[in-house]
């Protein structure tokens, strides 16, 4: 295996860290529809817990119980074993079991080989979301398992000498320097590794999806909730549309986070646009807000990055003023901003789920990852960056370790054109 500490990792960025590996990695996105007589493939899952409402239950129970979770039509997958970290109250996965037949698990090691020396399993989904884990001391980030159940998943692949897709629900660590150690595995044993947030194949109203090598001049994301829960999910938002801008992703050069009022005087001065967040909101159902009166309070925050290719574009968790996902972006030449509402569904069954089930559902079948882990990697460490930023009293930090270069992909999001499956978004 190709150690990299994280000495290199900030010395010479992700990119040439990468480069030490052996073999480069090709992206090869499929939009390859499901076929009516497609095997289901078995898969394992490895959760930090199993209750109503948890990712386990609104990404795995898709698999169990169809897209709508109601017995309908899903995914051409196969839940076969079951790890749970952490046995909850209100656990779901005994009783499931029991109904539908797939193996209870005591160690990650026996969900994927059922006790034997080989893989049993076409594919793991690992889903580290909810549960009682401790926060780092002085960022209060989460330290959900991701890394262990990677590792862990990993050590079975090698003592079994065959390794099979991975999803890796959210971002892929608290740490950047974990994300760059899992894309890293994964290139270096030749298997295909998804990750990231759920927004990115979200509803967009009006539906907007970016020119490739467009040339954006300023972009804003609105989020809202927790800074890191739930900015990570505006990070991915963000960086979905960015992404396709001319040159693509180069990488971020710099995080500044600010919580509090100071995040209007911030706005006032030119670092982020009052214009792009209006228009953002005017996206959002109820229709225009006073953008100019509303007044940031110590649970709002402003997310500033400097990304390589001389872009400046930011997040706003604009709590007290959103709450929900939104997007406002400058293209050169164009005189309006254009705008979208990421939307979620926010009861059950939490159909945009579904929509990222697929997208691991068509990396299993095709053997490659239909949209890059290079975006969850950068996202990764922007959250990382903005939560030590945020800790340090809105500092400036130079990243140079965020140097992640990748190119889009065209994969679609719920209510494209080319989508597989348009659902209710009510």
């Amino acid at each position: 295996m190709t150690n990299i500490s994280r000495r290199t990792v900030l010395r010479t960025g992700f990119a040439a860290s990468l480069a030490a590996c052996a073999q480069p990695w090709q992206w090869l996105p499929t939009a390859a529809a499901a076929s009516a007589a497609r095997e289901k493939l078995p898969v394992a899952g490895v959760v930090t817990v199993y209750r109503k409402s948890s990712h386990a239950d609104v990404i795995l129970g898709k698999i169990l119980e169809g897209f709508q979770q109601n017995g309908g039509p899903g995914p051409d997958l196969q839940l076969v074993s079951l790890y749970v970290d952490q046995n909850s109250e209100g656990d779901l996965s005994a009783g499931l079991a029991e109904k539908f037949g797939f193996r209870l698990s005591e160690t990650i090691d026996d969900a994927l080989t059922f006790g034997s020396d080989q893989i049993q399993v076409k594919g793991v989904l690992s889903i580290a979301e909810h549960g009682e884990y401790p926060l780092t001391p002085d960022t209060k980030q989460d330290m959900y398992p991701r890394r262990r159940f990677f590792d862990d998943i990993t050590s079975s692949f090698r003592r079994c000498g065959t390794s099979v897709p991975v999803f890796n629900d959210k971002h892929l660590s608290w740490r950047f320097e974990d994300a760059v150690h899992m894309a890293a595995t994964a290139r270096e044993m030749k298997f295909p590794l998804l990750a990231g947030s759920s927004v990115p194949v979200a509803w967009r109203y009006p539906a907007l999806e970016l020119p490739r090598d467009c040339e954006i001049e300023a972009a804003l994301t609105v989020g809202y909730g927790p800074f890191e829960a739930y900015g990570f999910h505006a990070i991915e938002a963000h960086e979905c549309m960015l992404e396709r801008r001319r040159g693509g992703e180069a990488g971020v050069s710099e995080v500044r986070a600010v919580s509090g009022p100071q995040v209007k005087a911030l706005g006032q001065d030119g670092e982020w646009s009052i214009e792009l967040l209006a228009a953002a909101m005017k996206t959002l159902p109820g229709g225009p807000r006073d953008v100019a009166a509303w007044e940031p309070q110590e649970n709002s925050a402003v997310y500033l990055f400097q990304h390589n290719d001389g872009l400046k574009s930011a997040v706003i968790m604009a709590n007290g003023l959103s709450d929900q996902f939104a997007i406002a972006v400058k293209l050169k030449g164009e005189s309006a901003p254009r705008a979208t509402w990421f939307k979620l569904q926010e009861a059950a069954p939490h159909a945009h789920f579904a929509y990222l089930l697929h997208a691991f559902e068509e990396t299993i079948h095709s053997g490659a990852a239909v949209y890059p882990v290079e975006r969850t990697v950068l996202t990764t460490g922007m959250m990382d960056r903005v939560m030590q930023s945020l800790s340090k009293g809105g500092a400036t930090l130079k990243t140079p370790e965020l140097t992640v270069p990748y190119e889009p992909v065209d994969w679609p999001y719920a209510n494209h054109p080319q989508s597989f499956q348009l659902f209710p978004s009510d």
